[in-house]
C-alpha cells in the first residue's frame, strides 16, 4: 500500500478484546485488516455496518474514528469519537486532541477546547499543549487575521482530489486523482481515489484558470505525484512521487511504499534526467518541497527519524557540486507532535505552511512566519479566515507581487474530496493614529494650560514635547501597534507619566493625565523621592551606570532643583543585605555619585549636591543577612530596603 501524498504518518494499531459472535467477530477482523494496511475506506464500510446494527465496541469507535480523522474527514470522525467518549470519557490523551480538531470542524469551539484542556492535564509536555495553554484566545487573534482575502474556487476542481499547486511559466501546476479515461486504472486504497499525476492549467491576468492538461509524461508515473517546485530560470524542478524510479517501486520493511523528493532538468522544453534526493530513504517519507529565495536551501516535510510529530518542517542546504547538506529540523516553536507540513516560501521571504499542531479552526490551517525576523519562530500567525476553515487548509502559494495566489481545501460546498481554490490579497490598509489627551487638575477636573507634555518611545527617548494651550490639550503623531511613555508635568503639581500602548488600527488614541496638586510643601528633611513618588532607581547588577529608566524618574527630581535654584540636596543610596558590608557599601556609594554626577551633567551645580552611599547599614525592616548574607526575606521586603532619597538640605 502506498502513501498519501497529502497524508504520511504513524497509524496506531488496535486490538480487539471484546467476544463477539462469530459474523461479527469476522467482520471487524476484515476491517481490522483494513484499517491496519491504511485501507481506511474499506474499513470505514465494516465498521459501520457492525455498528449499524448496534454493536458497540471502544476499540471499534477508536478506529472508526481514526479512519476518518486520517482521510480529513473531520465532522464524520466526530460522530464517532464522541460515541467513544460517551463510552469511555477516560481516554489516552492523543484522543483529547483528535477529538478537540473533530469538535472545531462541527464549530464546537467550546466543547474543543475543553478538550484541549483534557489534553494539557495529560500531556502537559506536548508542544500542542503548551501552544494552546500560550494561546487561549486564540480565536479572537485569528479573527483579528481574518478578513483579508476574497476566495473563489479555482474553476479546475474535479469530483475527485485537486491540490498541491505550484507557479510554473504562467501556468498553474496541481495534482489531480481525476480519471483520465486510461485502461490501466490504479486505485490507491487509502481513499479509494485514483493515484494523483501533475496537471497546468494557465493564469490569466485575472487569475482565473484555462482547461487543465496532463502535464509531462516524463515526470507522471503510475504512482502518486504532486507539489513541485521550479527554479526561476525554469530549468530545474523539484517534486514528490511514491517510491518509484525507471519502472521499480520499492517498499520499507513493513511493505509500504513511501514519498520521495526528486529532482529533473529541462532540456530542449523536455524533463529528463529525473533522479531522486540523496537523503530519501525507503524507510519514511520525504515530501512536498519549497525554495528558499536565493534557491540555496530545500525546504520539505518529513517523518524521518528525530522528527517530533506525524510529519515536521526541515531544510537541507543545496550545494554548487549539485550536493546537498544534512537535513535540519526547523525544530520549536514551528514543529508539533501532529503535522507540520506543505511549507511554500513567497519572494518577500515569508514561509507560509500548514499545521494542525499550532492553535487553529480545525484540521489544518495555514501559517505563516518570517523568514527575515532574527528570531522566525516568533513570528509565526495564523492568516485567518477565510483562507481557513473548519476543514483542511493547506498547499498556500501566492504571488508576493500581486497579492493573488491559490491554496487547497476540502471545506464544505466543494466540488470533490480536495479542492483547489485561487484568492485575491486586499490592499494593506495604511495605519494612521494620534495620540491625544487633555492634562487637568486630579481633584477639582479643571483643565491646566502651560503644562509641559513629553512624548517618549519605550526606550525612554524623548520623541517630542508641547506646551498645552488653554484648552490644556496635547496632541502626537504616533505608530499603530507602539508602546509609548507619556509625561506631564506642571509647577506645583507632581510630575505623571503613563504607558500607553497604540491600537493596531487607524484612529485616536486617548491618554488624559490627571496631576496631583503638591499636597505637601517641600521643605529642609524632606525626601523627594516620596514627594515626586520614585520608586527604586534600577542600575543593572552590580553596576552603578545610570539606565534609561532611571534616568525618566531622575528627571523629576531635576525639574524640582530647576523650579528651586536655591535648593541643595543630599542624594542617599541604600541596599539590601544580600552581599557583605564592604560590597555593598561600596556599590551604594559608587551608585550615589553616579546619581550626582548625572544632575551635573543635565545642569544643576555641583554645590548643590552632596551624595554618600549607606550599604546596608539603614534597613528599613528586619530583612538582614549578617553573618550569612543569607534571609528568608521576600523579594518586595528586600526591595524596600534597596532605596534611593533625596533629602532637601537647604532652600
Amino acid at each position: 500500500m502506498k502513501f498519501s501524498a497529502k497524508n504520511f504518518g504513524c497509524c496506531v494499531v488496535f486490538l480487539v478484546s471484546t467476544v463477539l459472535g462469530y459474523a461479527q467477530k469476522k467482520g471487524v477482523a476484515i476491517a481490522d485488516k483494513n484499517f491496519e494496511n491504511y485501507s481506511y475506506v474499506d474499513a470505514i464500510a465494516t465498521y459501520e455496518k457492525i455498528a449499524d446494527k448496534g454493536y458497540k465496541d471502544e476499540k471499534m469507535f477508536q478506529k472508526l474514528g481514526d479512519s476518518y480523522f486520517f482521510i480529513a474527514d473531520l465532522i464524520k470522525a466526530e460522530k464517532w469519537y464522541s460515541a467513544l467518549f460517551e463510552m469511555n470519557s477516560a481516554q489516552e490523551a492523543e484522543y483529547c486532541y483528535r477529538y478537540s480538531q473533530s469538535l472545531k470542524a462541527v464549530g464546537n469551539y467550546t466543547k474543543a477546547d475543553k478538550m484541549l484542556e483534557q489534553f494539557i492535564a495529560k500531556s502537559a509536555t506536548d508542544q500542542r499543549g503548551k501552544l494552546f495553554a500560550s494561546q487561549r484566545d486564540y480565536l479572537n487573534d485569528i479573527k483579528e487575521n481574518s478578513g483579508k482575502y476574497e476566495i473563489f474556487d479555482a474553476g479546475i476542481n474535479s469530483p475527485y482530489s485537486d491540490y498541491g499547486s505550484a507557479y510554473y511559466n504562467n501556468t498553474l501546476l496541481f495534482a489531480s486523482a481525476r480519471d483520465t479515461g486510461g485502461v490501466a486504472k490504479k486505485v490507491f486504497k487509502w481513499n479509494n481515489e485514483s493515484f494523483t499525476n501533475l496537471y497546468s492549467a494557465p493564469i490569466s491576468t485575472d487569475g482565473s484558470l484555462g482547461t487543465p492538461e496532463v502535464f509531462n509524461k516524463n515526470i507522471n508515473s503510475r504512482f502518486h505525484e504532486s507539489t513541485p517546485v521550479f527554479t526561476k530560470d525554469g530549468q530545474t524542478m523539484y517534486f514528490t512521487r511514491n517510491n518509484y524510479l525507471n519502472g521499480k517501486k520499492q517498499k520499507d520493511s513493513r511493505r509500504v511504499v513511501l514519498l520521495k523528493l526528486y529532482k529533473a532538468t529541462n532540456e530542449n522544453g523536455k524533463w529528463v534526467n529525473v533522479q531522486e534526493l540523496p537523503f530519501n530513504s525507503n524507510e519514511y517519507s520525504v515530501a512536498h518541497p519549497a525554495l528558499s529565495v536565493d534557491e540555496k536551501t530545500l525546504y520539505f516535510a518529513s517523518d524521518m527519524p528525530g522528527t517530533k510529530g506525524l510529519s515536521d518542517l526541515f531544510k537541507v542546504s543545496i550545494n554548487a557540486n549539485d550536493t546537498y547538506g544534512t537535513p535540519e529540523n526547523l525544530g520549536l516553536p514551528i514543529n508539533t507532535e501532529a503535522r507540520e507540513t506543505f511549507p511554500y516560501i513567497s519572494a518577500d521571504n515569508k514561509m507560509y505552511f500548514a499545521s494542525d499542531g499550532h492553535p487553529g479552526l480545525g484540521g489544518l490551517d495555514v501559517f505563516v512566519m518570517d523568514l527575515s525576523s532574527k528570531t522566525p519562530g516568533s513570528t509565526i500567525t495564523n492568516i485567518g479566515a477565510p483562507i481557513n476553515s473548519t476543514q483542511d487548509d493547506f498547499s498556500f502559494v501566492i504571488d508576493a507581487e500581486d497579492k493573488k495566489g491559490f491554496v487547497t481545501s476540502n471545506r464544505e460546498g466543494g466540488v470533490g474530496s480536495d479542492d483547489i481554490y485561487r484568492f485575491n490579497k486586499f490592499p494593506v490598509p495604511v495605519c494612521v493614529q494620534v495620540l491625544k489627551g487633555v492634562i487637568t487638575d486630579q481633584d477639582t477636573g479643571i483643565v491646566l494650560a502651560n503644562a509641559k507634555v513629553s512624548l517618549f518611545d519605550a526606550n525612554f527617548n524623548l520623541i517630542k514635547e508641547i506646551i498645552t494651550p488653554s484648552s490644556g490639550a496635547y496632541t502626537f503623531e504616533v505608530t499603530c501597534e507602539t508602546t509609548y511613555y507619556v509625561r506631564g508635568e506642571k509647577p506645583e503639581y507632581a510630575t505623571k507619566e503613563n504607558k500607553i500602548t497604540i491600537a493596531k488600527v487607524s484612529g485616536e488614541t486617548q491618554g488624559p493625565l490627571a496631576l496631583e496638586p503638591r499636597k505637601r510643601a517641600v521643605d529642609i528633611g524632606t525626601d523627594l523621592a516620596k514627594t515626586l513618588d520614585i520608586p527604586i532607581l534600577y542600575f543593572d547588577l552590580d553596576k552603578s551606570v545610570i539606565r534609561k529608566d532611571a534616568a525618566f524618574e531622575l528627571e523629576k527630581v531635576l525639574a524640582v532643583m530647576q523650579q528651586y535654584p536655591k535648593m541643595t540636596i543630599d542624594i542617599r543610596s541604600h541596599t539590601d543585605c544580600r552581599q557583605t558590608v564592604a560590597y555593598n557599601q561600596a556599590l551604594s556609594d559608587r551608585r550615589a555619585k553616579s546619581t550626582k554626577a548625572w544632575l551635573i551633567k543635565n545642569g544643576i551645580a555641583a554645590n548643590r549636591l552632596t551624595a554618600k552611599g549607606y550599604g546596608e547599614s539603614q534597613l528599613v525592616n528586619d530583612c538582614g543577612c549578617e553573618p550569612t548574607n543569607k534571609s528568608n526575606c521576600t523579594e518586595e521586603q528586600h526591595q524596600a530596603n534597596r532605596r534611593s532619597e533625596f533629602i532637601i538640605v537647604s532652600m
